[in-house]
C-alpha cells in the first residue's frame, strides 16, 4: 500500500509558474510522477479572470494539490479573482510580485511591487479576508538599486504584518530595466545565504527557495535551511526528475514509474483531450523532455515536434516517437 508522509506539507516542493509552460495539460503530466508536489498555474492576471473572455481558471480535477498564481495590484480586483479561484476548486493562492517583464510592470504588478510593500500587503489582506485559503507571495531579493538586505527584510515585514505567513523567493534581485526576463533568470548574482538568513530573522514564517536548483540533492541542502523548494525550468527541460521526488522528498513509500509507464499513464489523458477537440501537440509539446540523456531522445522529440500539429495525430504518434528510445 502506498504511504503519504501528511508530516511533510506541498510546498516543501514545488514547481514553478511560468508563462505559457504550466498550463493544465503540463499539470497533468507532472502530476502523473508525482503525487505531493505543489503544482502552479501560469500567472493569470485579474483583468484576464475578472473581464477576459477565455476560460483562464481551467484545470484538471487530477492536478491537486494546485495553486492559483495571481498577477495584479488593485485590493479589491485580486479579492474577487481569489474568490474566482476558490470556487474553481484551487487549493492556495499566489501573488506574483517577482516578474520583471516590461509587459508586467505597465500593468502595474510583478517585481515593481516590491517597492509598494504597504501595498502588497493590503493586497493580501483583501485576498485572505474573500477567501479561507492559503495565501503566498512569490517575490525577488531586491529590485533595481533597492537590494540590501534591509530593504528585503522590510519588504516581508510590512507584507507579513497584514496576514501573510508564506513566501517564496528567487534568490536574485530583478533588474526592472536593461535586462530582458530571459536575463533576469540568469544574469543577477544568486545569493542563497541571504534567503537562508532571512529565514533565521523570520523563524515563524514558511519561507521556500528559487532559482538555479536543478537536482533533488540541491534541494535536499536546501531543506536543512528553508521550509520548501521550487523548481522551474530544469523540471520542464528534465521532467522525469519528478519521478523520485516523493521518495527523496516527502518519506513517500511507492513504487517509481519508469519512463515508458509514465507514457503509457498519459494515454487516457491524451485520448480525452483529443476527444474535445484538442491538438495532440498542445500536450505532446509538455513531454518532449521525458526521454532526456536516453538513446533515441532527439529522435523521440523530432517525431513529436513535426507530427503533433497535424490533425488526427494520436498515441499511435506517441507510440512511434517512443518506439526510437532505448531506456537504460
Amino acid at each position: 500500500m502506498t504511504q503519504t508522509n501528511v508530516n511533510y506539507p506541498s510546498n516543501r516542493f514545488s514547481i514553478a509558474p511560468m508563462l505559457d509552460w504550466t498550463d493544465r495539460h503540463c499539470r497533468h503530466f507532472h502530476r502523473v510522477m508525482s503525487k505531493n508536489t505543489l503544482l502552479y498555474t501560469e500567472m493569470v492576471t485579474t483583468g484576464a479572470i475578472l473581464y477576459g473572455k477565455g476560460d483562464y481558471l481551467q484545470k484538471g480535477d487530477s492536478e491537486h494539490p494546485v495553486c492559483l498564481q495571481l498577477g495584479g495590484f488593485a485590493t479589491a480586483d485580486l479579492a474577487q479573482s481569489a474568490l474566482a479561484g476558490k470556487e474553481r476548486g484551487y487549493d492556495e493562492i499566489n501573488l506574483n510580485v517577482g516578474c520583471p517583464s516590461d509587459r508586467v510592470q505597465n500593468g502595474r504588478f510583478g517585481a515593481c511591487l516590491m517597492a509598494e510593500g504597504d501595498l502588497v500587503g493590503d493586497a493580501i489582506k483583501a485576498m485572505q479576508e474573500a477567501t479561507d485559503l492559503p495565501v503566498s507571495v512569490k517575490t525577488r531579493i531586491g529590485i533595481d538599486e533597492l537590494d540590501s538586505y534591509e530593504f528585503l527584510c522590510d519588504f516581508i515585514e510590512k507584507v507579513h504584518n497584514k496576514g501573510c505567513n508564506t513566501f517564496i523567493v528567487h534568490a536574485r534581485k530583478a533588474w526592472l530595466s536593461g535586462l530582458s526576463p530571459k536575463q533576469n533568470r540568469d544574469v543577477p548574482p544568486l545569493d542563497y545565504q541571504r534567503v537562508y538568513q532571512l529565514k533565521k530573522d523570520f523563524p515563524d514564517l514558511t519561507i521556500a527557495i528559487n532559482g538555479g536548483i536543478k537536482t533533488l540533492k540541491e534541494c535536499e541542502t536546501h531543506l536543512q535551511h528553508l521550509d520548501g523548494v521550487m523548481l522551474g525550468r530544469e523540471v520542464y527541460a528534465n521532467p522525469y526528475i519528478l519521478s523520485t521526488v516523493d521518495q527523496s522528498l516527502f518519506a513517500c513509500d511507492k513504487p517509481i514509474l519508469t519512463r515508458f509507464e509514465v507514457l503509457e499513464q498519459m494515454y487516457p489523458y491524451i485520448e480525452q483531450q483529443l476527444a474535445s477537440g484538442s491538438y495532440l501537440n498542445h500536450i505532446a509539446r509538455h513531454m518532449l523532455g521525458l526521454f532526456q540523456g536516453l538513446p533515441g531522445a532527439r529522435a523521440w522529440r523530432r517525431h513529436l515536434s513535426e507530427n503533433g500539429h497535424i490533425p488526427g495525430a494520436g498515441i499511435e504518434t506517441m507510440q512511434k516517437a517512443a518506439s526510437f528510445v532505448t531506456e537504460d
